[in-house]
């Protein structure tokens, strides 16, 4: 079965589409940057703010956004192992800038121990002496040392999580910003949905279908009169 995944970027004041692109990649993870781009450039904003799901959280995307100058609201996926076995998740210790260091639930200090790359990230490793002698080891790793990795860019991840803490709504405005030009395409669209094949046919397919929904929605702000004055300008 041949899929498509449709990315779409919505403007909050008037849920206009400013920006799409359609890829056969499966996933949202490598997509936060390229489409905060386009909708900066085709939008003409320079102090962009982007929400997106905790699908688009990655760490390189996200990166690749603060160095753009766009700030970005998302929240961080939850993937534990641990906590899923009932044991203490990595957002239990909290990390001390000043020191360079980690506190445990236990209220130990994880050092810093050495550095390594691994998939082209440079990570620093973590962990306190006192692990194997501990009274709530069980609750916290199955090895001798429980060892947190912080990426060298973690600071950048943690003031996506602050900001998102400082804005509790911001979730809800995207679904309503975002899910409706969706919701309103798919009902036009039909069950059938896409009636090309091939990326290309398709990505101009979805392209008539986002050019018809921007239309009908500026219709609906300045009305037909105002459209046609705003094409002609």
């Amino acid at each position: 079965m041949v899929g498509y995944n449709v990315q779409t970027a919505v403007d909050s004041q008037h849920h206009l589409i400013v920006a799409h692109e359609v890829t056969n990649v499966g996933s949202d993870r490598r997509q936060l940057y390229q489409m905060a781009k386009q909708a900066r450039d085709a939008s003409g904003v320079s102090d962009l703010h982007v929400v997106a799901d905790r699908g688009y959280f990655t760490g390189n995307e996200i990166l690749a956004c603060y160095e753009a100058g766009i700030t970005t609201y998302l929240p961080k996926p939850k993937t534990s192992p641990n906590q899923a076995k009932g044991m203490f998740p990595r957002e239990a210790f909290r990390y001390v800038p000043e020191r360079n260091e980690y506190r445990c639930p236990a209220r130990e200090r994880l050092v810093w121990r050495f550095k390594n790359v691994e998939k082209g990230q440079t990570l620093h490793c973590y962990w306190s002496s006192a692990c194997p002698s501990c009274l709530m080891k069980s609750q916290c790793t199955t090895g001798i040392n429980r060892r947190i990795k912080r990426w060298e860019h973690e600071e950048i991840l943690e003031a996506v999580t602050a900001r998102l803490d400082q804005a509790p709504d911001i979730m809800r405005i995207r679904r309503q910003t975002v899910e409706h030009p969706f919701g309103t395409l798919k009902a036009w669209m039909g069950a059938t949905h896409f009636l090309t094949k091939s990326l290309k046919n398709v990505s101009t397919e979805m392209s008539l279908h986002i050019l018809a929904y921007n239309m009908k929605r500026v219709m609906n702000i300045l009305g037909t009169k105002g459209l046609i004055q705003a094409m002609r300008a």
